[in-house]
């Protein structure tokens, strides 16, 4: 099957929806699928206010066209509310062909922090882009059924993964100088990250930050006895997940918290808040959750790593790839591909014949 996915998240960004659909495309190679992705790299863009680092495609729809009539795809995911997942969207629309789209990102609680608009309005928008969906694909039960209630429909669970074979326990001896136990924070620093909850604590010992983003300079002179890491990548950054004693995940607002299975994946226990994201993903053993943070941080000090270590294991990319191959929605088979290159709508075949899966194309892009 060809596989077309159009997000405006995409490197040089470092998130968690960038690495979720990068590691996800891949899993599905592997499993016979060919993917392509349609990306901000692909068009002018223009810096996101506020957030710089991310490029906002201008005026993408006669290209978006082109792109994806060259690739021949049989299903399209739209993975971003951006410029591009809208033109993607109206396009589909337009053409008379089904698509599914996730909800990667609390836009209405992020945009309600960084600008004050009231979170209502926004979820009003983010129900309108996502209505026409076959699919909305959300990562957790909790967030379905909070989804649900807001009036959200057709909802398809899929859930997240974690390299099992690069976060791993080992060594904690990358940062000797530093007083035990070292309560450790991995993530980019930006406002709706609720970082400051966590610095703020009266903990014994260290607190790290691994980590960038616009809240750095603000951050290091908030609060100078924290030890700041900067960005890390590879074994670099393991070894950083490694250092800690205690992994603090002190965000709202996240969906899912991809962090939150690489520190278990290192054996490192997790303190925060009861909400969407931790709540679905850790267990009494596994982790603390605690409307005070600080005494979840205490009593995450005494939990398992060995445990910790052993709950990560059911969370794998493989099956998170199947999930998601499963929850789209595949047209070639009753929309012809002329409604895919053309901008007319065409007739519905009555009885289509049987899809044959295409040819694993390793690296295309479209």
């Amino acid at each position: 099957m060809r596989l077309l996915i159009v997000t405006d998240a995409w490197y040089p960004q470092v998130n968690g929806v960038v690495r979720t659909l990068d590691t996800v495309a891949r899993e599905a190679s592997l499993q016979g699928h060919t993917v392509g992705f349609v990306t901000p790299d692909q068009f002018r863009t223009l810096p996101m206010p506020t957030y710089p680092e991310i490029r906002l495609a201008l005026f993408p729809g006669r290209r978006l066209a082109r792109l994806i009539a060259s690739f021949k795809p049989d299903a399209i995911h739209i993975a971003t509310e951006g410029p591009l997942g809208w033109a993607a969207r109206r396009l589909c629309l337009k053409r008379g062909l089904p698509f599914t789209t996730a909800y990667h990102t609390r836009f209405p609680e992020y945009v309600q922090a960084r600008f004050r608009v009231p979170a209502a309005l926004t979820f009003r928008l983010m129900r309108r882009f996502h209505a026409p969906s076959r699919g909305l694909m959300v990562a957790t039960r909790s967030l379905f059924q909070e989804l649900a209630g807001r009036g959200f429909a057709n909802l398809r669970q899929w859930s997240r993964g974690v390299d099992l074979e690069r976060f791993t326990p080992g060594p904690k001896d990358i940062l000797p100088d530093l007083p035990r136990p070292i309560f450790t924070y991995v993530g980019r620093l930006a406002v709706e990250k609720n970082i400051d909850a966590f610095l703020a604590l009266d903990l014994p010992g260290s607190k790290l930050v691994v980590g960038d983003g616009p809240e750095m300079a603000r951050l290091k002179a908030a609060y100078p006895q924290v030890h700041f890491a900067g960005a890390r990548h590879g074994d670099d950054l393991t070894a950083h997940f490694r250092a800690g004693d205690v992994f603090v995940f002190p965000s709202r607002t996240d969906t899912f918290g991809l962090v939150v299975l690489e520190a278990l994946a290192c054996g490192l226990p997790v303190a925060a808040y009861p909400v969407p994201g931790p709540a679905d993903i850790l267990t009494p053993e596994t982790g603390a959750l605690d409307e005070d943070l600080r005494s979840a941080c205490l009593r995450a000090l005494g939990l398992d790593p060995a445990a910790c270590r052993a709950h990560a294991l059911s969370f794998t990319w493989g099956a998170t790839a199947a999930q998601f191959v499963e929850n789209i929605a595949p047209f070639r088979q009753d929309w012809p591909a002329q409604a895919v290159a053309t901008g007319r709508p065409v007739a519905i075949p009555h009885q289509p014949g049987p899809r044959q899966p295409a040819a694993h194309q390793p690296g295309e892009t479209a």
